[in-house]
């Protein structure tokens, strides 16, 4: 059968056709994969730019976790910190926006707008006296919370809080301090600090014992809450604790009520620690490493409260630096202050 070939204008027609769709498939998939890579390259960019901690200190992060991951766990005494941050602590969140740097002497918390970070220690104490320095973030910190706490775990937990929320570029930070016990908090007080805690590096301290908890400031004490069992107030005294920090974003409350927000263009945030010093009763396998006789020796701490001169220093940071206290929020408790807060002096809660 003699074949039916198109007149050769129209052959030429198809063929022009077919070499034009092929030229152009082949631009557009080139024109493709180059923005698809210019589009990749400047995310990473954006990425890079915005979140400098999340590929700079992988390597070093998994490698220090591989190590101290294998430290065991003892009762070591009364002297709980062993001057080594990456052996004290460990990073449990945030990881590319943490960093224990320096040999261990040094860790830095970052917060951008892709994650805060957070650590918590490798051990539990029950009892114990604990210092940490800390430089908060400077400038604009607006709509961000540091945190540096004691807790235990559950809804019945117990906690010891020191938050530092931040504010604007010439504003002060504001100083919040909570306790909870058996689950039950709403024991809030809030201060100025007479400093600028982002100039240096400034001493955060928890005293607490089965009789009280003092929090300290350079080592001024700013606020005592004594153990009040004996008129029905829950007091953290069975339950182990971890230490644990956090810098994260709550600018839905955290400055002047939530109307400021955080400036993303400030970002990252960065807070610092060092200096940690722990002494107290560790708590593992079920048993505290302190005997019951321990008080009478060295640990002092385990009996400590304060004397005169620190009760004056107190009632100082109280009538000049103290902001809000829950024991003179008769608004918020409208059936009745809470019991801690009708005794006498009802600071002291």
């Amino acid at each position: 059968m003699p074949l039916n070939l198109p007149p050769l204008c129209s052959l030429q027609t198809f063929v022009g056709i077919t070499i034009l769709l092929y030229v152009y498939l082949t631009l557009k998939s080139s024109i493709t994969l180059h923005h698809n890579v210019i589009v990749h390259q400047e995310t990473e960019s954006s990425v890079l730019e915005l979140s400098p901690y999340i590929h700079q200190y992988q390597y070093q992060y998994q490698q220090q976790q591989q190590h101290y991951d294998n430290i065991p766990i003892v009762n070591t005494g009364f002297v709980a910190s062993t001057g080594n941050l990456s052996e004290d602590f460990e990073i449990t969140w945030g990881e590319w926006h943490a960093n224990i740097i320096d040999g261990g002497k040094m860790l830095t918390l970052a917060l951008d707008q892709f994650s805060g970070s957070g650590f918590q220690s490798r051990r539990e104490y029950l009892f114990g006296k604990i210092d940490m320095q800390m430089k908060l973030i400077p400038n604009n910190s607006a709509g961000t919370v540091t945190t540096y706490y004691l807790s235990s775990e559950g809804a019945a937990h117990d906690e010891i809080d020191f938050e530092f929320l931040g504010n604007v570029t010439g504003e002060p930070y504001t100083l919040h301090t909570n306790v909870y016990s058996q689950g039950k908090g709403s024991r809030e007080k809030q201060f100025y600090l007479w400093f600028d805690p982002t100039a240096d590096f400034h001493s955060y301290s928890i005293l607490w014992n089965s009789e009280r908890i003092v929090f300290l400031v350079d080592g001024t004490p700013i606020r005592e809450f004594k153990n009040m069992e004996s008129i029905g107030v829950p007091f953290p005294k069975d339950q182990p604790m971890r230490i644990y920090s956090s810098l994260w974003n709550a600018d839905d409350w955290a400055t002047q009520g939530g109307r400021v927000k955080t400036d993303w263009r400030s970002a990252p945030f960065v807070a610092s620690y060092r200096n940690f010093t722990a002494s107290a009763c560790v708590w593992a396998d079920g048993s505290s490493s302190c005997g019951a006789h321990d008080h009478e020796n060295k640990n002092k701490w385990l009996t400590e409260g304060l004397d005169s001169k620190g009760l004056e220093k107190m009632k100082w940071v109280e009538d000049n630096y103290m902001t809000y206290n829950y024991c003179k929020d008769v608004y918020r408790f409208p059936k009745g202050l809470p019991k801690e807060c009708t005794i006498t002096p009802p600071l002291l809660a």
